[in-house]
């Protein structure tokens, strides 16, 4: 029984030390999306930081700020989804679906 438990114990580390190398991947990985037609664009690593935010300059309307707005949150809100989605699809990969709390 000892012995199981110190290849079940090796097979963990081995998971956790390729789990930590693909979060290092991940945070070179990047994801884009572009909202109102492409008036904005966002990018975002694997490690869900926003990298880039640029916005068409006829988007930039005083007198229309609330839209600007609106567009920008939208297009954060989908890049921070887009690199969670990417995250969780090579976790899955990693871990044959094995869902580890806190990982994905």
């Amino acid at each position: 029984m000892a012995k199981g438990m110190g290849n079940m114990l090796k097979q963990a580390q081995k998971l956790q030390s390729k789990i930590f190398k693909l979060q290092d991947q991940l945070a070179d990985k990047t994801v884009e999306t572009t909202v109102g037609g492409g008036m904005v664009k966002a990018v975002a690593n694997g490690k869900q930081e926003l990298l880039s935010i640029k916005i068409d300059p006829e988007v930039v309307d005083p007198n229309d700020v609330q839209m600007l707005e609106d567009l920008i949150v939208a297009a954060v809100n989908d890049v921070l989804k887009k690199a969670q989605e990417m995250v969780t699809e090579e976790m899955t990969k990693l871990t044959g679906g094995f869902k580890i709390p806190g990982m994905t």
